[in-house]
């Protein structure tokens, strides 16, 4: 069993499996060709790009290059929900370990389920049906009597009956909703998922299941207040030009699997060693101590995280929604913020519903809902991105490259968005970037 991993039953004789699926660069086209590293991004159907300002750094206020564009649907948590999720990030020298140097979006699209689709369109004949039989079973109007309306002997008291609106539930558009990269068929009990255009075969979207259905998203505190959403503020900055963007990493995409692991833990690389950030003649008693602690943590965090991925070295991305993420630093703003000290050795973490509530991922900006994790980048990104980028002779002058561990993806638990069926809202998420500086 790894060291300070407890989430792994080896219940096979030689490995297991995990409910966190893998992501691994592929440069032949797969079915899913929405999911990818690197690239251009691509909007949902129909869809207005984003915000101009979500394009760019908050640290240059500059275009950033696209890290990934995942399929998101989730049929079984979000049935009439088109997601998409995008990572960007910013490498610029100036930039590079900077908070807002890595931006997080979700656009939402609301659709109508096929079943909700033939209920319209049943209920539309219906409707036409009924008009026409009461239009064939009203008896004709007696005729008018001249005499007496002319010479105000009295009008006529006939009863003539209106028609009933054949078009007063019209037929609403069936749309299409492409298999979600990231889920599996909803039971039978389940709201039917979208219909599915393009059939995809065994991809990302197609091998996601939820094993982790935690409780509901608790209610925003009572001081909440949220931020207006990019549909309801008014004119917008366009979506910056191709040109106004750094050199594009090449395009991966992602291909995928459920998570194995050996009984024999992979050996750790003999040349991963800790930097000491403080002078050890310095530091004596307390002080000491402090840093034993620090560096015990960091040891153990480290330790778990690399273990973890050398059992499956490829892999570019880690799913599973209302999961947990593997912590790159338990002592890290972010590791402090998710890391719950009390089950250091398990490596748990703080997430929507779960312990340690003071300390999580922040709540949703635009409906005070809890986040919860989704996904998480890990260090085999940027050797594939960059090495990528380098072969292709596109290396940007300004570019410090990625000196990141982990990217952690906290979304909106209710996946808020635009209510009204085919609008597509932009909601920025929580990137959670824990940095690889500590380490050398």
């Amino acid at each position: 069993m790894d060291p300070y991993d407890s989430d792994s039953s080896l219940e096979d004789e030689d490995f297991t499996e995990t409910a966190t699926l893998l992501g691994y660069p592929s440069e032949e086209i797969i079915d899913d060709t929405i999911s990818h590293l690197g690239g251009w991004p691509s909007w949902p159907d129909d869809a207005t790009p984003p915000p101009g300002e979500f394009a760019n750094c908050k640290v240059c206020n500059r275009p950033m290059a696209l890290l990934l564009e995942l399929h998101g649907d989730l049929p079984d948590d979000f049935p009439t929900d088109e997601r998409r999720l995008y990572i960007f990030g910013c490498s610029r020298k100036a930039c590079v370990r900077k908070p807002g140097s890595v931006r997080a979006l979700r656009a939402t699209k609301k659709v109508k389920l096929e079943e909700q689709a033939e209920e319209e369109n049943k209920d539309a004949e219906t409707d036409e049906r009924k008009a026409d039989e009461a239009q064939e079973s009203t008896p004709a109007p007696p005729k008018q009597d001249l005499g007496a309306s002319l010479f105000g002997a009295g009008a006529l008291t006939g009863n003539i009956s209106a028609n009933a609106n054949p078009f007063s539930s019209q037929a609403g558009d069936n749309t299409n909703n492409d298999a979600n990269p990231f889920a599996t068929p909803a039971p039978s009990t389940a709201p039917p998922k979208p219909s599915s255009a393009n059939n995809l075969s065994e991809t990302f979207a197609d091998k996601v299941r939820i094993s982790n259905p935690n409780q509901l998203p608790s209610k925003p505190p009572s001081n909440f207040k949220p931020i207006t959403p990019p549909e309801e503020s008014g004119p917008l900055n366009p979506w910056p030009d191709q040109s106004a963007f750094p050199p594009p990493y090449p395009n991966y995409y992602l291909d995928a699997d459920y998570e194995t692991l050996d009984r024999t833990p992979p050996t750790i690389p003999e040349n991963v060693t800790i930097d000491n950030t403080e002078d050890p003649a310095s530091a004596g008693g307390k002080d000491a101590e402090l840093k034993d602690t620090f560096e015990s943590e960091l040891d153990k965090a480290f330790l778990r995280f690399s273990t973890r991925l050398a059992h499956n070295p490829e892999q570019v991305l880690r799913y599973e929604f209302r999961g947990e993420p593997l912590l790159y630093s338990y002592v890290d703003e972010v590791g402090k913020r998710l890391h719950h000290s009390h089950h250091s050795q398990q490596g748990h973490v703080a997430t929507a519903g779960g312990a340690g509530a003071s300390s999580k991922i922040p709540r949703c900006e635009y409906c005070g809902s809890e986040r919860v994790f989704e996904l998480q980048l890990v260090p085999h990104t940027i050797s594939v991105l960059e090495d990528g980028r380098e072969k292709l002779g596109l290396d940007a002058k300004e570019d410090a490259g990625m000196e990141w561990g982990t990217i952690i993806l906290g979304v909106c638990g209710k996946d808020c968005g635009p209510k009204e069926v085919g609008v597509t809202g932009w909601r920025e998420e929580w990137a959670g970037v824990q940095w690889e500086e500590l380490m050398k």
